[in-house]
């Protein structure tokens, strides 16, 4: 009986491979055009969505964005729906659905997938330029990727943060610059590991001898959080963009400690000289309001379609006067190295990173400024990344 239960519960466990033959999806054919398939043999509508097909104006709290458009599948023989897209798809890392009479659901062929905030989406990754090889994992020394728990004096609770280290650390001896890498809005410590590709980027660039050997340390920047995707001692909660404690200055407040740990945990060279900041969205305000607070701390600073201003700064002492504290980051003394503005032209917070450019000008604070096309998306936010890592700890 013993025997026959086990072969029952092996037999479950093998299912797949004596069953039906396994669909092939997505097929990157040789002239780099990309078919999708989806086995639905019930389903009466079968589409794809995703951000490599020509995108369509959706209307969102916070304007109008560029969504992705939609295409139909044509079903063939056994159940099978198909697509293919009208000649090559560029090289890019592309993030796409399928959508079966109206209901959305990633492609159970496809085991590579990304969540963001409580979206999951299918990953396919088209090679063939030297940008988007950054996002592959190539045959070169590979850094760590390690999931970190520090304790939170100012909230009273312990937090997860992901540290990148390079490959080689735990063997060189040396102690090593730091960037402190934080993500947008609906985020959290897993978003530039995972969407961001951060430790792809930094494995290429260090390898090709572009990029300085560093620590990158990815934090959740929604302080009231635990850990991704609000996983605690509370239980599972979903994660959600409507958090307590994202832009109303506790985060920043609390940063100090946060550099505090990684200095004492870490073999860091614990000097400005040595850090930089920089974020995405949420994160790029982070990174703006943090590295004016402690302008001591940081002499890298990198804004990705940075949030910028607030409708309310005087809620907290971290957002009031916002042009002096600019003035002392930038006074002689404190002036950060490099401090890099990147937007994309049809960004929503277009206007907003402008209008930061125009006092900088006005008060002759030098930048770096990058503008792309395309909006709020993490095409961009990748290519900021690519581009940012290698202009750090010169």
């Amino acid at each position: 009986m013993a025997t026959a239960l086990l072969f029952g519960v092996s037999a479950m466990a093998q299912q797949a491979l004596w069953g039906r033959a396994a669909v092939k999806s997505p097929e990157i054919n040789p002239d780099h055009s990309v078919t999708f398939r989806l086995y639905a043999p019930k389903a009466i509508k079968v589409e794809v969505t995703g951000d490599f097909l020509p995108t369509q104006k959706i209307q969102t709290p916070f304007g109008e964005f560029d969504g992705p458009g939609y295409a139909e599948l044509k079903e063939g023989k056994d159940g099978i729906w198909e697509y293919t897209t009208d000649g090559p798809v560029a090289p890019e890392f592309y993030n796409y659905t399928f959508r079966v009479d109206g209901q959305s659901m990633v492609d159970p062929s496809n085991v590579y997938i990304n969540r963001d905030v409580s979206s999951l989406t299918s990953i396919l990754l088209v090679d063939g330029d030297p940008i988007i090889d950054l996002f592959k994992v190539c045959d070169v020394p590979h850094g760590t990727v390690s999931k970190i728990w520090y304790h939170s004096d100012h909230e009273g609770i312990d937090r997860r943060m992901t540290v990148y280290t390079p490959a080689g650390y735990e063997t060189s001896g040396k102690k090593y610059p730091v960037l402190y890498l934080l993500h947008g809005i609906g985020g959290d410590e897993e978003a530039w590991y995972t969407q961001g590709r951060a430790s792809q980027i930094l494995d290429n660039l260090i390898a090709q001898g572009k990029a300085e050997p560093m620590i990158v340390v990815m934090t959740n920047g929604n302080i009231s959080q635990h850990a991704a995707p609000g996983e605690g001692p509370e239980g599972m909660k979903s994660p959600n963009m409507q958090l307590p404690k994202t832009m109303e200055g506790t985060f920043e407040t609390c940063f100090p400690e946060i550099v505090r740990f990684i200095d004492k945990t870490y073999r860091t060279k614990a000097q400005k000289q040595f850090r930089a900041i920089a974020g995405l969205s949420m994160g790029g305000f982070h990174s703006c309001h943090i590295s004016k607070q402690y302008p001591t701390m940081f002499n890298y600073v990198g804004l990705f379609s940075a949030a910028i201003s607030r409708e309310n700064p005087g809620e907290t002492d971290i957002y009031k006067d916002f042009d002096q504290k600019l003035a002392t980051q930038f006074a002689p003394k404190n002036r950060p190295a490099l401090y890099y503005i990147a937007i994309g032209k049809t960004d929503f917070l277009y206007q907003d990173n402008q209008n930061l450019r125009q006092k900088m000008d006005a008060n002759g604070y030098p930048y770096v400024y990058v503008e792309t096309e395309g909006g709020h998306i993490w095409r961009n936010w990748r290519f900021y990344l690519a581009d940012f890592c290698p202009r750090l700890f010169k």
